[in-house]
């Protein structure tokens, strides 16, 4: 590495953004150094299936490039090392033990880490929380040693494993701090119909409740909430959230609720580039905002390749999001934080709906189930801020194609 009059590219995170950039560093023509640097001992690998198919032995793991792909592409992977900073004035990362990998460019995809809040008991051994593979080996074999689980927080994530317990043959009980599922991010409509779907597959569910400790003898037998219930368990879940991973910045890359990023991928400090869910990103239509779904991750380390090689382009993906939750598909586009109108297609009751959210009647966000063509067909308006017709939106037989913008 370093060679004189080589260029060097090195991608800090080898999870799918990390991984994606590298690979398509090699794959649209680079010949140059590509480092790969990942804490995990394994390779890259999907981490969606972790909650859903994995969790329930239905799969094994998605690579997102076979293992022996990075030696036989020439890609420096330095998987099972962690890096510590970025040296910005000496062009260096410094890993953990002190080696120092030079870089004429660098790409930070640290992605995020699971929250850990102050709960008494949290370390107790039967106390799980869901990011890396080993994680989901560990809730995998309390499942088929257990027979009641106890979930705390309903995010996707949560909501996702609290689908798979259940479908494995669980008990479980759900402890949400919030009125419904999701409802910081989907409102308390939709949120109750993440609900409705849990209880109809016989989830037991607390709202406006935290947990206050957990209980046990050596490893955990209970979860106490802050109203006073004590719920048994052979196993907890903990899913509160995430927090984006910025260590590596040190004091040379500025850091604010992640690193952030112009529309193009870059930081404000030359050669450095942030992508996936550390980067708070400068979208087009959006504004700054920090997106934690695998589909940003994939495209961000597609985009941030080619940027790298050639004229910096703006991001402007519209975003897309998927969950699967028993047998029902649960899509996602746009981005929306707050709307003042929600024009709902179809029947929720029947979950078999899309809902658009708008504000000052320009489409941010579309959120279906069981619907996913709406979806899909709904994130070029988003993209070029549409103010769409409400009776269209609602009109189950009207197709959306017919609202695209023209194509230049």
């Amino acid at each position: 590495l370093g060679r004189r009059g080589v260029t060097a590219f090195v991608v800090i995170g080898a999870g799918v953004a990390g991984a994606t950039a590298a690979a398509k560093l090699r794959e649209d023509g680079f010949d140059g150094d590509v480092v790969l640097i990942g804490a995990e001992e394994m390779a890259p690998y999907e981490r969606p299936p972790l909650s859903k198919e994995y969790l329930r032995g239905e799969s094994g793991h998605h690579f997102v490039r076979p293992p022996e792909w990075y030696a036989e592409h020439a890609i420096d992977a330095r998987f099972g090392s962690r890096a510590e900073r970025v040296d910005v004035t000496g062009r260096v990362v410094e890993l953990e033990g002190g080696e120092r990998v030079p870089f004429d460019q660098v790409v930070i995809a640290t992605g995020s880490r699971n929250r850990k809040p102050p709960i008494e008991g949290l370390d107790l051994p039967g106390v799980f929380n869901l990011r890396f593979a080993s994680d989901a080996d560990a809730i995998k074999q309390a499942a088929k040693e257990g027979s009641k689980a106890v979930m705390v927080g309903m995010g996707f994530i949560g909501a996702e494993v609290t689908a798979s317990l259940r479908q494995l043959g669980l008990d479980v009980t759900v402890v949400e701090f919030f009125g419904t599922p999701l409802e910081r991010v989907l409102g308390p409509t939709l949120g109750g119909a993440i609900e409705a779907l849990h209880r109809d597959h016989g989830v037991e569910m607390i709202f406006r409740d935290g947990a206050e400790r957990f209980e046990g003898n050596e490893r955990f037998e209970a979860l106490v909430t802050k109203e006073g219930r004590r719920i048994e368990g052979d196993f907890a879940v903990v899913g509160v959230g995430v927090e984006p991973v910025t260590d590596v910045a040190g004091e040379d890359v500025p850091v604010d609720n992640g690193i952030p990023v112009d529309a193009t991928l870059k930081t404000s400090v030359d050669g450095v580039w942030a992508i996936g869910d550390v980067a708070r990103h400068d979208h087009p239509v959006f504004g700054s905002i920090r997106v934690e779904h695998f589909d940003n991750a994939l495209k961000m380390g597609e985009h941030v390749a080619k940027n790298l090689l050639g004229t910096p382009a703006v991001f402007d993906d519209a975003h897309w999001f998927w969950s699967d939750q028993y047998d029902a598909n649960i899509q996602m586009a746009g981005f929306a934080t707050e709307w003042d109108d929600m024009v709902v297609r179809g029947s929720i009751d029947e979950r078999s709906f899309s809902a658009f959210l708008l504000k000052d009647r320009q489409l941010l966000s579309t959120f279906s189930m069981n619907r996913k063509f709406d979806v899909r067909r709904s994130m070029p308006l988003i993209a070029s801020k549409a103010h769409p017709d409400r009776e269209q939106l609602a009109d189950p037989e009207f197709d959306l194609r017919q609202l695209h913008p023209p194509k230049e």
